[in-house]
């Protein structure tokens, strides 16, 4: 099949043109084609760490099966819809944050097929204020699910994407599917601005010693092949979960620390290319 019928896939409700989101000037998608691989926890600390740099930043939870920003941000409100009917974001540290997640109920599952994601999808992209009528926004992150399907092509095909940040950990297994993500997003013309490895290595709080874990070397072969930057390597710290697991991503909750001068230097990285795109076109 030719790359536009893999991606309509026999669908058969309308495509709307592709717009930018109102006031947004980048959208970066953090993705993987894999689970559990720390999108979510790229996708905060990343958030915080260009809020921390200067720019302005929204947070759009894109997984409706199973949103995990409400969590790692410790929020549990309702969003309410202003004069003009556009769905108001929850804030949480002057960063507008948009999930599925804040509408229903934490135990409610969510059995909806491709046409019912993408009527969603079009709504958090261009029915939320995600900023006021006077202001822009400089990045607006889109935590998106594991895989390759309905929600990463509903997103490619809606929105002006800036750029995707590619997700993975060393083990060949997840290496294997950051090569599909790479194809996908090529496949929709979305720039890849660069992959982080998350759980890069172990480094033990008594000798310092590294060990790696889930093996090591693999991320930087695929990014060579790829031909994207390699953005950082974040380690396997006990910390960065449980901070996320408490509602207070380690940006926040400790600044200071070496981790998050990695996601700083994550974010000084992608902010540094997206200049770059934007001064070649």
């Amino acid at each position: 099949m030719s790359n536009d019928e893999q991606i309509q896939g026999g669908e058969s409700f309308p495509i709307p043109q592709k717009q930018k989101i109102n006031n947004v000037q980048n959208v970066i998608a953090i993705s993987s084609a894999k689970g559990g691989v720390g999108k979510s926890t790229l996708s905060v600390n990343l958030a915080f760490a260009l809020k921390a740099l200067g720019h302005s930043v929204g947070i759009l939870d894109a997984d409706i099966y199973g949103p995990s920003i409400p969590t790692m941000l410790g929020v549990n409100e309702e969003p309410k819809s202003d004069s003009l009917g556009r769905i108001i974001p929850i804030m949480c540290e002057h960063v507008p944050l948009m999930s599925i997640g804040f509408l229903v109920k934490d135990d409610q599952p969510l059995v909806w097929r491709g046409p019912m994601l993408h009527q969603v999808l079009q709504q958090f992209f261009h029915e939320v204020r995600w900023v006021p009528y006077s202001q822009n926004m400089d990045y607006l992150i889109i935590d998106l699910p594991p895989g390759t399907g309905d929600i990463q092509l509903s997103m490619a095909q809606q929105v002006e994407v800036a750029g995707a940040v590619i997700v993975t950990t060393p083990q060949d297994v997840a290496l294997a599917d950051v090569k599909r993500g790479i194809k996908l997003f090529n496949m929709v013309d979305v720039p890849i601005m660069g992959v982080v490895e998350n759980m890069s290595y172990f480094c033990c709080p008594h000798c310092n010693e590294r060990t790696d874990i889930f093996s090591t070397g693999g991320a930087e072969s695929v990014v060579l092949k790829a031909e994207v930057p390699l953005l950082g390597e974040i380690p396997l710290v006990p910390e960065i979960r449980e901070c996320g697991d408490n509602g207070r991503p380690i940006m926040l909750a400790n600044p200071d620390s070496p981790q998050s001068k990695q996601y700083l230097a994550i974010a000084e990285k992608l902010h540094a290319a997206i200049q770059a795109k934007d001064n070649k076109s």
